[in-house]
């Protein structure tokens, strides 16, 4: 066999290692790896969490900007404070007389409205205050009140604590006076608050979305459960509305936000495909909310 002959022989080990080497290689390294999500922190009210929309729909957000989103659920308020702080990119909440004040106190650059639902008075079957009969929301407070029947109220200055507040308020009443042997502010989310209301048997106002998201305290509950009394879609009282806004925040008062993905963000939830995803989403054969963006 001549030396050439003998080269060749020994070639296809050598090819077979060198297609090994480059098959580790690859499995080793794999393409260079693409760039790192950007961290967007979204302050927002506990409702939009509890009621379980953001983890319906902050997926597609994710992947279309590229986005990590980590949510801070807390009251409307305390969502605000937090963002006048830097303490968040872009704020979605409910409270639409503390959002005003935050836009007029420079805080703010755009606030557009996302969606809307309705806040409900709910409370057990037996309705020792008569709430099924009243006419209106303060007339559900009024017969709340003269029974001395017991209400959990959230007490956390959320937009829903907001609401509960006004509709004392629109009735000559102080909330901060009522005794706590009938009144309990509890300081805690909405899901925290229907529990509590669940288990005093008492009446409290909820936004819907949160309502039906917890079906253990709802009219199927073991031993009888919460009932929407007044408002909701069953009875949609003006009075009642419930409207949520997302802000975007002025990055010269607060320079160490996002504010470019906040912005993105922004865009997004106000856009006609989420929009679609909104309307979309129902817990329990109920859609919670109904998309009705535009510019405030």
């Amino acid at each position: 066999m001549s030396r050439y002959a003998s080269q060749i022989s020994k070639a296809p080990p050598l090819v077979a290692l060198a297609a090994s080497l480059a098959v580790f290689a690859a499995g080793c390294f794999g393409p260079p790896p693409g760039p790192a999500p950007e961290r967007l922190v979204l302050q927002t009210t506990t409702s939009v969490r509890d009621s379980g929309l953001l983890d319906a729909i902050l997926s597609d957000f994710e992947s279309k900007e590229n986005a990590d989103v980590s949510v801070v659920a807390v009251g409307s308020g305390q969502a605000l404070e937090n963002s006048k702080r830097g303490d968040g990119d872009v704020t979605l909440v409910h409270s639409p007389s503390a959002e005003v004040a935050f836009m007029n106190n420079g805080s703010g650059t755009a606030r557009w409205q996302i969606m809307y639902n309705y806040f409900v008075i709910v409370g057990p079957a037996s309705d020792p205050a008569g709430v099924r009969n009243a006419s209106n929301a303060s007339d559900a407070f009024t017969r709340i009140y003269t029974s001395a029947s017991i209400f959990v109220s959230r007490g956390d200055n959320s937009g829903t604590h907001t609401k509960e507040l006004s509709i004392w308020a629109a009735i000559g009443l102080n909330a901060s006076t009522f005794p706590t042997a009938w009144y309990k502010s509890i300081g805690r989310g909405m899901a925290d608050d229907l529990r509590t209301t669940f288990e005093f048997e008492g009446y409290t106002l909820s936004d819907e979305g949160t309502y039906w998201s917890i079906p253990s305290i709802g009219p199927n509950a073991l031993g009888g459960g919460l009932f929407i009394l007044q408002g909701g879609l069953a009875d949609p009282t003006p009075d009642l509305k419930n409207t949520y806004s997302v802000i975007q925040l002025n990055v010269s008062r607060t320079p160490s936000i996002n504010a470019r993905l906040g912005e993105r963000f922004a865009l997004w939830i106000t856009s006609p495909e989420t929009a679609a995803r909104i309307a979309n989403y129902t817990v329990e054969g109920h859609q919670l909310f109904f998309p009705d963006p535009r510019r405030q």
